[in-house]
């Protein structure tokens, strides 16, 4: 098991609509609204380092709004 936080960074008001797409990634365990530099910070939990890649890149990144992630790999899982 391989968990992974992304830092989420939205160029749109419309929180609630992100969070609803980010959601909706397999993948994904947990979404939050914060507040700072960054919009959201999502808990990814999968079975490999690739498949981090995979839903990061193929599927947060695709959703209208997302202007940049960052993603750290928790090292103690």
């Amino acid at each position: 098991m391989v968990i992974a936080y992304v830092l989420v960074e939205a160029s749109t008001g419309e929180a609630d609509r992100i969070a609803a797409g980010i959601r909706a990634v397999d993948s994904v365990e947990s979404v939050h609204v914060v507040a700072g530099d960054i919009d959201f910070v999502v808990r990814v939990v999968v079975d490999s380092p690739a498949a981090v890649r995979a839903a990061v890149v193929s599927a947060i990144t695709g959703i209208d709004g997302v202007e940049n992630t960052r993603t750290y790999l928790a090292m103690d899982a």
